[in-house]
């Protein structure tokens, strides 16, 4: 794979795309090994992380071979950072499995969209209470739709869209949360989104793997095998599609995007998520949560056009010290499955 430095912004969002795209099948591979394989949440996002780490392992030590001077060891991007590793670890496996959860009682579409688009609207509140980060009247905007979002998703779900569609979005928070205490973590940390981010994420999912086993033995860590192959296949999937490939090219991708073009270009994963809950599962959105949920993705777009109108606002700003424009700062909106 091409460095992220030497990719065009067409690249950058091809690969954004099929990250996402990887991402919104993600919670149907699950939903089918719950059936296939009668396992629960916390175990099937073990397998996920489990295959996925092997994965992510191989393509470190590919990166290695090719690019010594340029991939960091996995110790040296531990070292770094260790306590910041293991928090990022495990918000990581609560707020995929989380997810899993609620899609599990809520349905697929609803808790995809709930969980991406509540995570930047907890991320912009907690930055603006924690961090001291203002947002301009977009921004504004993003959280009131996130709010009459939630709470019209909240009103309108019924037994139609999941068998518990209110714990489904209590779970769907929760995973936002999870996304949203871990973006904060790399704000706050000053973490680079460039060098060393692979190997951040390779170390962040061995973390996450150690903390679910646990959790994982007690719900019930081994799948049925009455379909041994297509259950395989699944775990498979999961820990390849929407976890290895989709990370390595979504951190690919950033470092050719800017992260407002990530954030709207990342909407495409609620749409196939949806498109998947209706023709292959036959959910159905009654008037009320169609309503709720393009409001809330609606919360998404504000934050996209807050970050751009602060990025255009630094680039005008001269530093009064250095006596030129100051770049933009660098952040990301992304939530990820």
């Amino acid at each position: 794979m091409q460095s992220s430095s030497a990719l065009s912004v067409r690249q950058g969002v091809l690969y954004v795309a099929i990250a996402a795209t990887a991402w919104g099948t993600g919670g149907a591979a699950a939903a089918e090994l719950y059936d296939v394989g009668g396992i629960g949440p916390i175990a099937t996002s073990f397998w996920r992380f489990l295959s996925g780490l092997g994965l992510l392992l191989a393509a470190h030590l590919v990166r290695r071979s090719r690019r010594p001077s340029d991939a960091l060891s996995l110790r040296a991007a531990f070292a770094a950072n260790p306590r910041r590793t293991m928090i990022t670890g495990l918000g990581l496996a609560v707020y995929q499995t989380a997810y899993f959860a609620a899609v599990q009682q809520a349905g697929l579409t609803v808790a995809t969209v709930v969980t991406l688009g509540s995570g930047p609207v907890l991320v912009a509140a907690g930055a603006r209470l924690t961090l001291g980060e203002r947002t301009g009247a977009a921004g504004a905007a993003a959280v009131g739709c996130g709010v009459v979002g939630l709470v019209l998703l909240m009103g309108g779900a019924d037994a139609s869209i999941g068998p518990a569609p209110v714990l489904g979005i209590g779970y769907a928070l929760l995973s936002a949360a999870g996304y949203a205490g871990v973006t904060l973590l790399g704000r706050f940390s000053g973490r680079e989104k460039g060098s060393g981010a692979f190997e951040s994420t390779v170390t962040g999912f061995a973390v996450g793997t150690v903390c679910l086993l646990p959790m994982a033995l007690m719900e019930g860590l081994v799948p049925d095998m009455e379909r041994p192959a297509w259950t395989l296949s699944l775990i498979l999937y999961l820990g390849a599609a929407p976890t290895a490939l989709a990370y390595t090219l979504f951190f690919a991708g950033l470092g050719a995007l800017r992260a407002t073009t990530a954030s709207v270009v990342a909407l495409i994963e609620p749409l196939t998520a949806a498109v998947i809950g209706v023709l292959l599962f036959g959910e159905r959105l009654n008037a009320i949560v169609l309503t709720g949920t393009a409001t809330l993705l609606f919360a998404v777009l504000f934050l996209a056009v807050d970050e751009g109108s602060g990025r255009a606002t630094s680039r005008r700003t001269p530093d009064p010290d250095l006596g030129h424009d100051q770049p933009a700062s660098q952040s990301t909106l992304r939530a990820k499955d």
